[in-house]
């Protein structure tokens, strides 16, 4: 399982970040206490720690013309995989903060791109590349 990554993080209670992450993202479970649970996203590893969740979004980043919260975290996902899971989040009535549309259209390192906030208000952008070998391209 190398190349993924390790994001520890603040959530509100247990039970409404398992309902998100589980039941919403398809998340597997793993370890976890009365206080923290890990899951397994698209191979990465999120740990969520119950704690005072009590920051405002600051949308200080401009990506694009549009207007993104800082900090934020998430996956870059194939194609396919960034359509199920925008379906799977308009089924659950997830609220999108920036929704699923095309950045950098006709350039280089066109992507789907899309915002959401998990049931403890922390940001989180899915996306897929036209190109995967844009990713990191100036």
């Amino acid at each position: 399982m190398s190349n993924s990554f390790h994001y520890a993080f603040k959530v509100k209670d247990i039970a409404s970040t398992k309902d998100f992450y589980i039941k919403v993202l398809g998340c597997p479970e793993g370890r976890s206490t009365d206080s923290w649970i890990d899951f397994d996203l698209y191979g990465n590893q999120l740990s969520a720690h119950v704690g005072v969740v009590d920051k405002e979004l600051d949308y200080c980043g401009k990506v694009d013309g549009v207007s993104v919260p800082i900090p934020h975290f998430g996956c870059i996902l194939t194609s396919a995989q960034f359509d199920e899971l925008a379906e799977r989040l308009e089924k659950a009535k997830v609220k999108f903060i920036i929704k699923p549309q095309i950045r950098y259209e006709g350039k280089s390192g066109q992507q789907k791109t899309m915002f959401v906030l998990d049931y403890s208000g922390n940001p989180l952008e899915f996306k897929s590349f036209e190109n995967d070998d844009e990713l990191f391209k100036s």
